[in-house]
């Protein structure tokens, strides 16, 4: 039986090589920051750039790269191009990363915010 994910067989080096593509196109903090836009519904590249505060032609790229790359898709509507994440595996893997840094990051912050309480 294999089971990538449960840790049972080793996945093949292809598989690996494609994982270590996507999470390298991720460990770019603007194309996460786009990823986690389009987690959490499309967009198009105007709306994406004043969310994530790019400059339009540098969102513009950061999108064709994670299209390249089969993480991101489009559909035109109009004159406009819409953008999506089309793998809910990776809109997960994105959620996950993120929900759990933030959640460090606010745990880490607690003691700090309570010791001005009681200073302040």
């Amino acid at each position: 039986m294999t089971a990538y994910a449960g840790g049972f067989d080793d996945p093949p080096a292809e598989v690996l090589a494609d994982a270590a593509a996507a999470f390298g196109l991720l460990a770019s903090s603007p194309r996460l920051h786009i990823m986690w836009a389009l987690a959490q519904g499309e967009s198009d590249v105007t709306h994406l750039a004043e969310r994530v505060g790019g400059a339009l032609p540098a969102v513009s790229q950061h999108l064709s790269k994670l299209k390249l790359a089969g993480l991101v898709r489009s559909r035109r509507e109009g004159r406009r191009q819409v953008y999506y994440v089309d793998d809910p595996d990776v809109v997960t893997v994105v959620r996950v990363m993120v929900g759990q840094l933030a959640a460090r990051a606010e745990e880490a912050s607690a003691p700090v915010r309570r010791l001005r309480g009681i200073g302040g």
